[in-house]
């Protein structure tokens, strides 16, 4: 009888170790990670494959438009700028011409507070205009070194440095003591690295109606229409802004642009020095 027992309950322990054994090595329960990984989430697997299987009907959906279009997808550029925009609104602006002198005063005079305009084709050089005002003829206008698609990536990294240096004087290719925003050629360096030579540019026809379609913009980028289908250069983005003047001397000028209410916008100086 006592033996019986004893066999009855090793079975018992047995068939227990045995259920035991079993649920371990089922593989079709579901382990503690993944409850907890589902309780994070509230996913379910049949969820889950209806999802990715609609994901990868819509992006092909939306690949085939582009491709009968005939257009790329926006690369990390694009999303950079976009990411720019956020930062800097752009708002609705009416479409008006500007009224412009015939040139520029012989002798502007530009307060502590300028309005400043980035400008350029992606895959061309950026242009850099500086106004008294919205409405005012640029005072400078010097294409810079820098391709805008360059820029572009480095204001979106927040903080944007650029010194131009000229030399005065005949030999280093200056106009010795003119006024500062005459001297034709400076050397750039962005962010510290050297990037070619900046130019004085006198104000085109272009430049005036790229002005006067942003007239309305106080704070703004964006992307404005090139009217040319068959071109090359690609979009035609723009920042503007307002930017502190800080006049050092005869030979050395500022431009610190501001972002409003004191929000954590991108960082952007540009600083003219002649040596």
């Amino acid at each position: 009888m006592i033996n019986s027992m004893a066999a009855s309950e090793g079975q018992r322990d047995d068939q227990h170790q045995g259920m035991g054994t079993s649920r371990l090595s089922n593989p079709g329960l579901t382990t503690p990670e993944r409850l907890l990984m589902n309780n994070h989430f509230g996913l379910q697997q049949s969820a889950s494959r209806n999802s990715v299987s609609n994901a990868v009907q819509d992006n092909a959906a939306v690949q085939e438009e582009l491709i009968d279009r005939g257009v790329r997808k926006p690369g990390k550029l694009m999303g950079a700028f976009r990411s720019l925009c956020h930062v800097l609104p752009l708002p609705a602006m009416p479409c008006k011409r500007l009224t412009l002198p015939s040139g520029p005063s012989a002798h502007p005079s530009l307060g502590s507070r300028v309005t400043g305009t980035l400008f350029g084709y992606r895959k061309g050089h950026v242009h850099f205009a500086v106004q008294e005002d919205a409405k005012s003829h640029p005072v400078l206008l010097l294409e810079l070194a820098t391709p805008t698609s360059t820029l572009v990536k480095e204001m979106a990294s927040g903080l944007v440095r650029i010194a131009l240096e000229c030399e005065r004087g005949i030999n280093g290719g200056g106009i010795g003591r003119g006024k500062l925003f005459n001297e034709p050629v400076w050397t750039m360096y962005c962010n510290g690295r050297k990037t070619g030579y900046a130019l004085r540019r006198t104000c085109s026809e272009a430049d005036v109606h790229l002005l006067s379609l942003v007239q309305a913009v106080s704070m703004g980028a964006g992307v404005l229409p090139t009217g040319d289908e068959l071109a090359t250069d690609g979009e035609l983005m723009y920042m503007r802004a307002k930017f502190e003047r800080v006049v050092g001397s005869r030979d050395s000028e500022a431009f610190y642009m501001m972002n409003p209410d004191g929000t954590g916008g991108p960082e952007l100086s540009i600083f003219l020095l002649r040596v």
